[in-house]
């Protein structure tokens, strides 16, 4: 009996959809030249961690929750006396996701996440890094519907960075539009 392999709706969305709008509007000649999503990183940081090294290990928590994947706790490099920080301090938790993991975050981030932020209007089309890779930050990590709104202590900000093989911005923005993702006008 042969299992089925699970594939995430979106990574779908790309191979029966964006890829042949992508290679239709910049004219590829080979499809393997059709820009892709490569990784999502996430990252909180918990400048707050100064005084009380426990926060560090619950944005961890929180994190692992949003990603399905356990983050890496990022420490200082070196000492700086006047921010109280000293050296292998935990001062943030980020996390890279990659294949079905990165293409369920994007859709979960798309689809539940974003409308749920309050005052949203929309991305900034302007966010990206001059490569074809893109970011963004979230105010509140508790858009998400992993988090339970009662056991948050403290409400976290979030930053996405989204990297993509696209040459250049404006590739990645047709990429990223095919998604879904909601620019601004």
């Amino acid at each position: 009996m042969a299992e089925t392999q699970y594939v995430p709706r979106l990574r779908t969305h790309y191979d029966e959809v964006v890829r042949k709008q992508l290679q239709d509007k910049f004219g590829y000649k080979n499809p393997m030249q059709v820009p892709k999503i490569e990784k999502i990183v996430l990252n909180i940081g918990v400048g707050e961690a100064v005084g009380d090294s426990k926060k560090a290990r619950t944005a961890a928590e929180d994190l692992a929750l949003i990603a399905g994947q356990k983050p890496v706790i990022t420490k200082a490099k070196k000492s700086i006396a006047t921010f109280k920080v000293r050296e292998g301090m935990p001062l943030g938790v980020k996390v890279t996701l990659r294949r079905q993991q990165m293409y369920d975050f994007l859709d979960r981030m798309i689809t539940i996440a974003l409308p749920r932020v309050r005052d949203f209007r929309g991305l900034s089309p302007k966010s990206f890094d001059g490569r074809g890779n893109y970011a963004m930050g979230i105010k509140e990590h508790i858009v998400f519907p992993e988090i339970e709104y009662d056991k948050v202590d403290q409400i976290w900000g979030m930053d996405v960075i989204v990297c993509t093989s696209a040459p250049n911005d404006d590739e990645a923005r047709e990429l990223l539009r095919a998604f879904n993702f909601p620019f601004t006008k």
